[in-house]
């Protein structure tokens, strides 16, 4: 155990009147670091040599032979002159024998001294610091990792993370290569990880413990490496007292560490020297330094081949970490604390509060959310001791006033592996926030051994009762990152899972794979009400039809979300990594006094909040109203329907060069074709033809024989289909499936398209296309209707009501069109006023004759005259709604919402009008 700080800097004041008149480096260096080292309660013989035979190098370039003053292999070099030499000229002698050293050697700080002063650099951080021997012991704390204290800023985008994940999958290869794999493999990994830490954070003593045993009790050809690392093992799992006393002095300084991290007994691997050189190179990284939220995640990615490939790929970044466990609890937390922290007595039973608080991620995997929010809450437990301290209580013992603690932790995780990772990344950030208590309070704090631990199961979620981890009467906090599945790619035991979850909620079978964990954790909830929840999603549980389904059986059991992260980019440290677009949503079966809506102007950035009075499930502030599937509009409006749909194999489509070249073959076909157009075709302007011979004479198709065979390969395709009512449609191939081909133009919308545009573009179809099912029509449209379909109200309702394809919205007609409330009432004027100014969007359009609606809707390319078109129509439809101006989509989709919310009520109320009308 590392002596407390205030003993080490009482050595140092006395270190520095001891050695106050030496001068002589030849008489008097060694047995002046030796004491040095003494200072800190750690024996020089076990960590660093003296005189250590190296070559000086400068540029690759040979020097002469030299001897490092006393060298501690990765951590410390030290270059010592006689009193009055230069310090610059030492460093660079010591800088000189780098090109001698093995990388793995090489140490983080260099240190010289003429007795009288001392130069420490660290060249880690590229820092350095000069100060006398008389005042040593005020700068003693450089020195924290010569004591086992390393209590540095632990950054996850620091390079260590990923060095230390290669390093550690280099050394999985060769085991796993050797023949040594699956569960002993991944225990063995989890072990040797805890070792590596453990010897740079002064868990083992003295610092570097596990190198120095490993290189000096194992034999270079790793041939005993196996056996040995089975004792130390064993060695790890022994109270002290109960060892041998013959036991090597150097395994017996090892604590015991408990936990049953080291109780499991292994198969013995077989090492080789390259093996053993492997663990050694992980010895080689300042392994303090590791985040567990993100190496965990690292450490795991090392046993999938493909994730290596893009290491940093599968973690959760600590930033979006943070955007759920802030408003989820923390933020509530420290307001707590600092309405509380000038009361003695109010602090103290806050401090009680914490420690009775519980946290359940039960998709947990490493323990990213698990391990940030242990984190943050020994963080905020800091501050309640100093806020203590300044109120004159007093520290006689710090281990009894630390009650936060990892058993206040649980997770359910379907893997074995992150599993174990999970757990030993909880016992790392304990031993780490530890270790900032040490140096807050100057008295080492470690909880070795082991006396609790995070309750991780490997298990499956949807099956496992969640009492079963943790009963729903002492949880507190539900959260974390639950499987990304779309509905449609979920296997089979996914899909089984998921509907034993979703048995009794109506049309089920819409749900993505996340939905199942808010479900369960509705019921859960049931029987603690006060239970608050979080999950990051994908946005699809909040567009399009998931809606109806999922949040119409959660707000009839009485949940409420309290607050969202509307859409933002899913990011991480990771390059080439696919965008995803997520939503975090907290709610609970309680209502919350404040509700907050994070909003996004730009999905990659920051958010900023919003106070909203109600968050309804598409995320905005509204009434809590989900959008059934309706068949018919809800207003007074034209009929929407889907193009056309052959199920033709394709034998009825042609692109322009096919069509003409068909022709020269069929010339009497030519009556028979028509224009073809999909959401693609009309978005870009390119030509397809399609073959509709709808009612052709018998006679005149039997004198087309190209056109016969087309008609015969079409029949037999629909023949050989599973589907009965494809079947039944091979009598009559010369028809499509669905025909839907008005006389009269009409109002197309394409049913797909890109996300980045401002608006979807929309037109009249006038030239007698047939459009096909990758769009919707609307027949009996106006241009007041295109007008309103066209304007920033409806394009904000898409945005959040439509589903998605991919991130393109995707245009539903029983959704998006069918529920869209239009303005209630418009005057001659107004209606006037919005078909002229849909005419100028037209018009504007027509300006550019060769722009396909993709260049013209592109939203950098997109022409000033048809943004100033929409501006004006904007300014006409917003009137009818009676407003004239709203800050943003958020705003304008609650006013919708508002207004289909009163049109529901209408409605209700005439039927119930109608119905007693009818009684009397």
């Amino acid at each position: 155990m590392p002596l407390s700080w205030n003993e080490i800097r009482a050595r140092a004041l006395e270190f520095s009147r001891r050695w106050a008149d030496a001068c002589s480096e030849r008489a008097e260096a060694q047995s002046f670091w030796n004491e040095f080292f003494a200072i800190f309660g750690v024996d020089r013989k076990r960590v660093a040599s003296f005189e250590k035979q190296v070559t000086l190098c400068r540029a690759g370039t040979k020097l002469r032979n030299g001897r490092i003053d006393a060298f501690w292999k990765g951590v410390l070099l030290i270059e010592h002159k006689s009193v009055g030499q230069s310090l610059e000229r030492a460093f660079t002698q010591a800088i000189d024998y780098f090109e001698g050293l093995p990388e793995r050697d090489l140490p983080r700080y260099i240190l010289v001294s003429d007795f009288a002063r001392f130069r420490l650099y660290d060249l880690l951080n590229n820092s350095e610091i000069e100060f006398r021997l008389a005042d040593l012991h005020k700068h003693v704390k450089h020195f924290a990792f010569i004591a086992g204290y390393r209590t540095q800023e632990i950054a996850p985008q620091n390079p260590v993370n990923i060095q230390a994940a290669e390093r550690m999958g280099v050394l999985h290869d060769l085991l796993k290569d050797s023949g040594y794999t699956g569960h002993a493999l991944e225990v063995l990994l989890v072990r040797l990880l805890f070792c590596l830490f453990a010897e740079d954070t002064g868990i083992f003593q003295p610092a570097s413990a596990f190198r120095l045993w490993l290189e000096e009790r194992t034999a270079p050809d790793g041939s005993d490496l196996g056996p040995q690392l089975a004792q130390l093992f064993q060695v790890l799992n022994t109270p002290e007292d109960k060892r041998a006393k013959t036991l090597d002095e150097q395994l017996a300084a090892f604590p015991y560490v408990n936990g049953r991290l080291f109780a499991e007994t292994l198969p013995i691997a077989s090492f080789d020297t390259k093996m053993r050189d492997a663990l050694l190179e992980c010895c080689g990284l300042d392994w303090s330094a590791i985040s567990p939220a993100i190496f965990g995640a690292l450490f795991q990615s090392i046993m999938d081949e493909r994730a290596r490939r893009n290491l940093g790929a599968h973690y959760t970044s600590e930033e979006n970490i943070l955007k759920l466990i802030k408003p989820l609890f923390l933020d509530a937390l420290w307001d707590e604390f600092e309405r509380v922290k000038g009361n003695r007595n109010k602090l103290f039973e806050f401090h009680k509060k914490l420690r009775t608080l519980t946290f359940f991620d039960p998709a947990c995997g490493c323990g990213n959310f698990l391990v940030i929010a242990y984190r943050e809450l020994r963080k905020l437990e800091l501050e309640v001791l100093r806020a203590g301290h300044a109120s004159g209580q007093q520290f006689i013992d710090i281990h009894q006033l630390i009650r936060i603690d990892v058993d206040q932790f649980y997770g359910i995780e379907i893997e074995e592996f992150p599993a174990q990772i999970a757990q030993v990344a909880l016992w790392l950030i304990d031993h780490q926030m530890n270790l900032r208590v040490s140096e807050e309070f100057g008295l080492y704090f470690a909880r070795i051994p082991l006396r609790t631990s995070p309750h991780i199961h490997c298990a499956n979620a949807l099956r496992l009762d969640w009492n079963d981890v943790l009963p729903a009467e002492r949880a507190s906090y539900v959260l974390g990152n639950p499987p990304f599945v779309g509905a449609k790619l979920m296997d089979n035991a996914q899909r089984a899972d998921a509907a034993a979850i979703f048995a009794g909620i109506a049309n089920a079978g819409l749900l993505d794979y996340v939905a199942a964990w808010y479900v369960k954790a509705a019921r859960y909830g049931a029987a603690n009400p006060a239970i608050r929840c979080a999950f990051v999603s994908t946005n699809s549980i909040t567009q399009g039809e998931q809606v109806g389904v999922l949040w119409g059986w959660l707000l009839a059991q009485g949940i409420h979300i309290h607050f969202t992260h509307r859409t933002f980019q899913w990011s991480n440290e990771a390059r080439g990594v696919a965008a995803v677009h997520c939503v975090i949503i907290g709610f609970g079966r309680q209502g919350v006094e404040q509700k907050v809506i994070f909003e996004y102007e730009d999905i990659r950035g920051e958010p900023h909040a919003v106070i909203a009075r109600n968050i309804n499930p598409y995320l905005v502030d509204g009434p809590n109203v989900v959008l059934p599937r309706r068949s018919k509009p809800l207003c007074d409006v034209p009929e929407i329907g889907i193009g056309n749909k052959p199920i033709d194999n394709g034998n009825y489509l042609f692109t322009a060069e096919e069509k003409a070249e068909f022709l020269k073959r069929e010339p009497a076909a030519a009556k028979w074709f028509r224009r073809w157009l999909g959401a693609d075709e009309f978005l870009n302007g390119y030509e397809r033809w399609c073959l509709f011979l709808g009612d052709c004479p018998p006679s005149e198709l039997r004198r087309m024989p190209h056109v016969l065979a087309r008609v015969e390969a079409v029949k037999k395709f629909r023949a050989a289909s599973k589907s009965a009512a494809t079947r039944k449609l091979a009598e009559t191939p010369t028809r499509f499936h669905v025909e839907n081909i008005p006389q009269q133009p009409y109002l197309l919308i394409p049913r797909v398209s890109s996300e980045s545009r401002l608006f979807v573009p929309m037109g009249f179809i006038t030239n007698g296309a047939i459009a096909s099912d990758a769009t919707l029509i609307v027949p009996e449209a106006t241009i007041y209707h295109f007008g309103i379909l066209s304007s920033t109200m409806h394009n904000a309702w898409i945005r959040y009501t439509c589903g998605r394809l991919e991130s393109r919205y995707r245009y539903s007609a029983t959704i998006v069109y069918n529920n869209f409330p239009w303005p209630p009432n418009p005057s001659a004027k107004q209606r006037a006023a919005i078909e002229t100014a849909a005419q100028g969007v037209l018009d504007a359009r027509a300006q550019f004759p060769g722009a396909s609606l993709a260049d013209l809707y592109d939203p950098v390319a997109m022409p000033p005259a048809l943004v100033k078109a929409h501006q004006k129509l904007d300014a006409a439809v917003d009137a009818a709604y009676g407003r004239k101006h709203f800050k943003n989509d958020a705003e304008r989709v609650a006013f919708l919402f508002a207004l289909y919310h009163d049109a529901i009520l209408a409605a209700k109320q005439q039927m119930t009008d109608s119905a007693q009308a009818q009684s009397q």
